[in-house]
């Protein structure tokens, strides 16, 4: 994610679950910290906030000033990696930055909208010189779930896992019900409303597909 064009949290939340139910460890990666001032810190710091306090690593990257990159790249070393996120987030220039020689084409955000424009059209595959893989995949902006379940969206919200079949009713769509472990849990302050709602709307997605 980037401070432009800027991280929708639902977008994110269904990367997550892709990776969780794909056995694939996710790390959140703030590109373009260059970036960043006092408008757009307002929005960002409690989005990464949420994410930290779940438990995902999070991790600050910027090709402009050259920090974050020694960190990224021991991550990255001996693994095979994929980029995923919007288009304009910087996928590419990190790529060039971590392979010197590679050039990819690379783009600037969009005047009118503020969106990334579609510089990579196709994923491709990178050799690390120290070992491991990485995978350029092409930005996007929307990403769908049609193919899983909705017991796999709810599997893919790893703070949910605590309550899950501990409501009153099996059967239980943790709307009004009497009972609902996941309600309580918001409640108490143990699953955001944001999460929450966020895991309603993809659920709705999944179901118009069924």
């Amino acid at each position: 994610m980037a401070p432009e064009p800027r991280a929708h949290a639902n977008l994110i939340d269904r990367y997550l679950i892709a990776a969780e139910i794909s056995g694939i460890e996710p790390i959140l990666l703030l590109n373009k910290t260059d970036l960043l001032n006092d408008l757009n810190r307002a929005w960002l710091e409690p989005l990464l906030a949420l994410y930290q306090d779940i438990g995902y690593t999070i991790l600050h990257a910027s090709t402009t000033e050259r920090q974050g990159l020694v960190e990224l790249k021991a991550r990255l070393d001996e693994r095979i990696s994929v980029f995923v996120g919007q288009s304009g987030v910087g996928k590419s220039s990190l790529v060039n930055t971590l392979l010197p020689g590679v050039d990819l084409r690379t783009g600037a955000l969009s005047e009118q909208s503020g969106k990334g424009k579609h510089t990579t059209t196709t994923a491709r595959l990178f050799h690390l010189p120290d070992g491991g893989d990485l995978i350029d995949s092409p930005g996007i902006r929307e990403f769908a779930l049609w193919h899983m379940s909705p017991d796999e969206v709810l599997e893919g919200f790893r703070e949910f896992a605590p309550y899950v079949g501990h409501c009153r009713f099996r059967d239980c769509q943790h709307e009004r019900e009497p009972g609902c472990a996941l309600k309580q849990a918001i409640e108490e302050g143990n699953i955001t409303e944001q999460r929450f709602q966020s895991y309603k709307m993809i659920l709705n997605s999944v179901d118009e597909k069924l």
